[in-house]
């Protein structure tokens, strides 16, 4: 198996690199990555040292860096987006470009060079909330809310799209938040860990009663590997642990874990368009065989003392241009802190 992972240097693509190393012992891996903010070498401590891995910095919006990156692979894996639903509302045509257009221009170059399977790691959110006690499938209708969910649904409509039309033989996962090591601190977890190793506030956004259901990273990594493996060409599988957790809940169990103060939290007005609930049926993945291995309270303990850890891993991300985000998107309110 000759694998080419776009956006390998990220949170879950260096993580699948990992675990496909261990997965197919015989296979060859190109990391293709654009290095943006969220893409760090660093990521892939050690695994660049495996003469089974190569790295190309690459752009999938790109055409002439894809066309000459795709030929010579027989599976490729589309991890390269940009992710963070926060960001989406500063900046949506970054998103568009990158999770719409750069997903089109990797089609396009699969489609001309004879690829056994593509794969495309989508998200739960493309569906929107999901009111209680429903748990949507992949056949559920998509209502995204926010820029960054609009973004990849169109990417994976793309991806059906191409599979119709062109006979790609293409695939899609939609995966649950997803936490672990490596994961850039602009996420809940990361961010709310770190935070209270530094002793700094947490926003909590409105009441903090969204539900999500949270998906560790190996467990992530396992069911894309098993979807490449054993799934229907042109189908969908949802990935996720199915066991909610408010997002109040998971602030509680990070300061319980890493023994900081309570007094931290401060409930700040919520985002544009928050999904309230998000709730997969993954019947269909675990059909294939696939499990989940990593219960939340594992999984949590597991990534508090990572980051406890690699301390200077976090910390040269979080003096970096990081800080202007966080101030961009947190200051104003807390500042403004709930009661």
């Amino acid at each position: 198996m000759k694998l080419l992972v776009a956006g390998g240097a990220g949170f879950i693509g260096s993580n699948f690199v990992r675990h496909a190393l261990t997965r197919w012992p015989g296979s060859s891996i190109t990391v293709f990555d654009k290095l943006t903010y969220a893409g760090n070498l660093e990521n892939l401590e050690g695994v660049l040292d495996d003469p089974r891995v190569t790295f190309v910095q690459g752009d999938i919006c790109s055409p002439s860096s894809v066309s000459a990156a795709v030929p010579r692979h027989s599976h490729i894996i589309n991890f390269a987006a940009e992710s963070h639903v926060d960001r989406s509302i500063l900046e949506p045509d970054a998103f568009v470009k990158t999770d719409i257009e750069g997903t089109r221009i990797l089609l396009e170059a699969a489609k001309g060079a004879n690829v056994e399977r593509y794969l495309q790691v989508s998200t739960d959110e493309v569906y929107g909330h999901i009111p209680a006690p429903q748990r949507i499938n992949e056949d559920g209708p998509l209502r995204p809310r926010s820029p960054y969910a609009a973004s990849k649904a169109g990417g994976d409509l793309l991806v059906n799209a191409y599979h119709a039309t062109y006979n790609v033989p293409t695939l899609v996962t939609r995966g649950a938040n997803t936490y672990g090591p490596y994961q850039y601190p602009e996420k809940l977890i990361p961010l709310f860990i770190t935070n209270c190793l530094e002793h700094l506030p947490l926003p909590v956004y409105g009441d903090g009663m969204q539900a999500r259901d949270w998906l560790f990273v190996k467990d992530h990594c396992n069911g894309i590997g098993t979807v490449l493996e054993r799934g229907q060409l042109g189908e969908t599988y949802n990935l996720g642990a199915s066991h909610e957790w408010l997002n109040r809940d998971v602030v509680d169990a990070i300061l319980e874990r890493s023994g900081a103060d309570p007094s931290l939290v401060r409930h700040v007005h919520d985002r544009p368009g928050h999904d309230r609930r998000y709730a997969l049926d993954t019947s269909k993945a675990r059909a294939l065989g696939w499990t989940i291995e990593t219960t939340f309270e594992d999984g949590l303990a597991q990534t508090v003392d990572w980051y406890e850890d690699h301390r200077d891993w976090w910390k040269r991300i979080k003096e970096g241009s990081f800080k202007d985000f966080y101030a961009a998107q947190y200051d104003r309110r807390l500042a403004e802190s709930l009661p």
